[in-house]
């Protein structure tokens, strides 16, 4: 288990704790099965609400908020029926505008699991305007609930007289599967090549900004972020925070990040070079390696 989550593992119910510990071992994504979510069901006797409710402590125990101090954490149920943890992550020494929001958090954490939308999503507080801004782009935005501890209600309650994709002619939405096929690289490096196939999944329909960054870390492993744009432009989240933040969730140090690498359509007039540099200093580990095409 991770260090992370020893003291909110003991704030669980005992039959709880005996179901989970098995999980949470070194293989442990940050997401928890439909096989996982039934034993875990039938030790507690809890529903699926309660259950994730209870489960928002492991979630919030993934928060990186070295500037608020304020540790949220948020669950997201994939349509498969699969569960993705999420947590708010701040950088110290950027603006504000880098810190990734728990629910986007576990949206990503899904969307990069492979999940074409979310059924539900369980926050420990209430959803922010930004945060109800970026869930209006998904695929699933017009069924979506919120889960709180007090309440649970369709998003479409917390955003009345919404703007989204539709307002900008674009018929497609967040985690509705993407294929950018047209973005090409000659390169046998695998974070590279990490980086390509995150890049053509990315959500761009604004800017055509398709954009990806893949990590390498200490241990060898890499965790990729796909560009996710919105309707509204400020809360999309650049490939750099995602990347980072699935990165924390699977148990990374970014202090041990070891390659940085960032790959964007070179024929968009947006790009992610200067902010995804600026939030890698932040972390003051390595230069970001960077290629258009």
């Amino acid at each position: 288990m991770h260090p992370r989550f020893a003291k909110p593992f003991e704030t669980l119910s005992a039959p709880l704790q005996a179901a989970l510990r098995p999980m949470l071992d070194e293989e442990f994504n940050a997401s928890f099965s439909p096989a996982q979510i039934a034993v875990l069901k039938a030790a507690t006797g809890l529903e699926d609400r309660a259950l994730r409710l209870a489960l928002l402590p492991l979630a919030a125990a993934c928060s990186v908020a070295p500037i608020s101090k304020f540790f949220v954490g948020a669950i997201a149920c994939g349509l498969s029926g699969r569960w993705y943890l999420g947590a708010n992550m701040e950088f110290a020494g950027p603006g504000l505008f880098h810190s990734v929001h728990a629910e986007q958090s576990a949206i990503s954490n899904a969307w990069l699991g492979g999940e074409t939308g979310i059924s539900e999503i369980t926050v420990n507080y209430t959803p922010c305007g930004h945060c109800r801004q970026f869930m209006n782009e998904l695929s699933t935005a017009k069924t979506l609930k919120v889960s709180l501890p007090d309440d649970l209600s369709e998003l479409q309650s917390f955003l009345p007289h919404s703007f989204g994709p539709a307002d900008l002619d674009i018929t497609d939405a967040l985690m509705s599967p993407q294929a950018h096929d047209e973005l090409k690289l000659e390169s046998d490096d695998p974070l590279w090549q990490a980086a390509l196939a995150a890049a053509r999944q990315s959500y761009a329909p604004y800017s055509q900004g398709y954009a990806a960054v893949a990590l390498q870390f200490e241990d060898g492993r890499i965790f990729c972020g796909r560009y996710a744009e919105n309707a509204a432009f400020n809360p999309s989240l650049p490939p750099m925070q995602m990347a980072c933040a699935h990165a924390v969730l699977n148990g990374e140090d970014l202090g041990t990040v070891r390659r940085a690498v960032l790959l964007e359509n070179g024929n968009s007039p947006i790009s992610q070079r200067d902010a995804a540099q600026s939030t890698l200093k932040a972390l003051g580990t390595v230069e970001l390696e960077y290629q258009a095409v």
